[in-house]
């Protein structure tokens, strides 16, 4: 069983700062890459930022500059930090992340998303 928690969203005014943070845990061989997505219509989800396991890091067009993404394999986490929120960034954040079970294969697992609003 695995989960993967996030925390950090919330309230913020325009151009202010949040960071996110996704935490993985359960029976867990090894992580691969890990990443962050929003809702976009039809009920789909759009990559804001991803990273792999060797730190290549890859945004969304709508963020680069003001979005970064980390990750602590000691702790099985990954970090966003967003600076100079805008309206437009209000959503719901999602953490995806491709791991390893224990005794098992590769898959990609979600959280449970948290909600960023930015508004004044």
């Amino acid at each position: 069983q695995v989960q993967l928690v996030e925390s950090g969203g919330g309230w913020v005014q325009p151009g202010g700062s949040v960071r996110l943070t996704c935490a993985a845990s359960g029976s867990i061989a090894r992580i691969g890459s890990m990443g962050w997505y929003r809702r976009v219509p039809g009920n789909q989800r759009a990559l804001v930022a991803a990273i792999t396991s060797t730190g290549v890091t890859n945004y969304g067009p709508s963020v680069k500059g003001r979005f970064t993404i980390s990750r602590d394999d000691t702790k099985n986490t990954t970090l966003l930090q967003m600076h100079n929120l805008q309206p437009e960034d209000t959503d719901v954040y999602y953490c995806n992340a491709d791991l390893k079970v224990l005794g098992g294969t590769w898959s990609y697992h979600w959280g449970q998303g948290t909600q960023v609003t930015v508004s004044s």
